[in-house]
């Protein structure tokens, strides 16, 4: 279902560095995912741009892989959905409402994974960005786990919603909650479509760039670098047209061609 069997499993798993063993199994499912977002950039670089952003793996191997660029939910899922696929996992789809907004009542629009390992199911989110989960956690009611410094939650409310949660100084917040019906590539194709292209989408018009980690997270965000660090303290400072591909490249491992990098700077300047 998610074209494994496209994908160049060695090149995969040499971009993201891992060399253990592959088979379907949750200690194998942890290391995959956290080499993954420790590896590959959530960035929405193509969509400030204005350009298509395709779902199938030989493009999306082409793009994170080869070419060592990073992307958002869609393809960072799709492309983790293959390579797990590929050595034996049982992986399906999911839609979630963003819930990092306050009190609106967002659309359906984030992409992700339960995947089955040892017996249980999974929550995978390789495309949450700087606030996303770096390993995966059981899809169970009350779940809680501390991943580098980040305390993640899982809870149940009516409808058999899951909302997974993240502590924070101030208590736990709601970063996105999900309905178990399972969804496939095709509607990760439609939810794109919104994302990638709707006016009212938060990636269109602007540079979008983040970064989970052990101990501290980094997110661009317009002209607004914010670099968070699990104590609760915040950084900020503002990064200018001249600053920003050297910001894309140092800060988050993201590799330009001239072309990319010259369009770029001019979505960034009319932004500001």
């Amino acid at each position: 279902m998610w074209r494994g069997d496209e994908l160049d499993l060695d090149a995969y798993l040499a971009r993201i560095g891992y060399d253990g063993e592959l088979a379907p199994t949750s200690d194998v499912l942890r290391a995959l995912h956290r080499a993954h977002v420790e590896t590959i950039p959530f960035e929405n670089l193509d969509v400030a741009l204005g350009r298509e952003v395709a779902l199938d793996v030989k493009s999306l191997q082409g793009k994170l892989v080869e070419r060592r660029r990073g992307g958002y939910c869609y393809e960072q899922n799709s492309l983790f959905a293959a390579a797990l696929e590929r050595i034996g996992f049982r992986v399906a789809g999911r839609g979630a409402r963003n819930r990092t907004r306050g009190e609106a009542l967002l659309p359906v629009t984030h992409a992700m994974l339960v995947v089955t390992a040892g017996g249980r199911e999974w929550l995978a989110d390789t495309g949450f960005g700087q606030q996303g989960l770096l390993e995966p956690v059981p899809l169970r009611d009350g779940e809680r786990v501390e991943q580098g410094g980040w305390t993640f939650g899982i809870g149940v409310e009516d409808e058999g919603i899951h909302v997974l949660r993240s502590l924070r100084p101030e208590g736990w917040k709601d970063l996105y909650a999900f309905a178990p019906q399972t969804l496939w590539p095709g509607d990760f194709t439609v939810m794109n479509h919104y994302s990638s292209s709707h006016p009212r989408s938060s990636f269109v018009g602007k540079v979008v760039a983040q970064r989970p980690g052990a101990g501290v997270r980094t997110a661009l965000i317009r002209n607004l670098l914010t670099t968070t660090r699990t104590d609760g303290s915040v950084e900020e400072r503002v990064v200018g047209p001249a600053e920003l591909i050297d910001t894309l490249s140092g800060v988050f491992g993201i590799e330009l061609d001239a072309e990319e990098a010259t369009g770029l700077v001019r979505v960034h300047s009319a932004v500001l």
